[in-house]
């Protein structure tokens, strides 16, 4: 089956939107979260929602942000690969929580929650959770609308 949009992306209509949209796009990096692990979460949740245009967007950013190949094919498994950090570890274990929240109780429990700051500031923190509920926003947005892939 061949895919097309439903329509054209809904921040082309609302300029107001768009400018909100992309000014929280650029909200991780400003808080002090390096850029390789914006891209990890990024990519993560996006796999998670099934958002093929994010992925196809985030791959342009992986490179620049300076992920390796082995980083982007093992992303999917990062629990159990060897090759991200510890605080990468834990900024995608809270990305992995607020995405499936209504998958548990207790969407993000303490110990998610304590893990990520013990490797990231308050700022830092703020920073991270505005852009992983930024990136589901537009996989939402994404995935309703059946934005293709590359055309950006």
């Amino acid at each position: 089956m061949i895919m097309t949009a439903r329509m054209k992306n809904p921040a082309t209509f609302l300029p107001q939107a768009a400018e909100l949209l992309m000014a929280l796009g650029k909200i991780g990096a400003d808080f002090g979260v390096d850029e390789a692990t914006l891209e990890l979460t990024h990519l993560r949740v996006s796999q998670i929602n099934g958002c093929a245009w994010c992925l196809e967007f985030g791959r342009h950013n992986a490179r620049t942000s300076g992920l390796t190949d082995s980083q982007l094919i093992q992303l999917a498994g990062w629990a159990d690969a060897t090759i991200f950090s510890d605080a990468q570890r834990a900024a995608l274990a809270l990305a992995e929580h607020m995405t499936r929240m209504a998958d548990r109780s207790n969407a993000v429990p303490d110990a998610i929650w304590d893990e990520a700051a013990r490797h990231y500031g308050e700022k830092e923190l703020a920073g991270l959770v505005v852009w992983i509920a930024t990136t589901n926003l537009y996989n939402r947005i994404n995935v309703t609308t059946r934005q293709i892939p590359g055309t950006w």
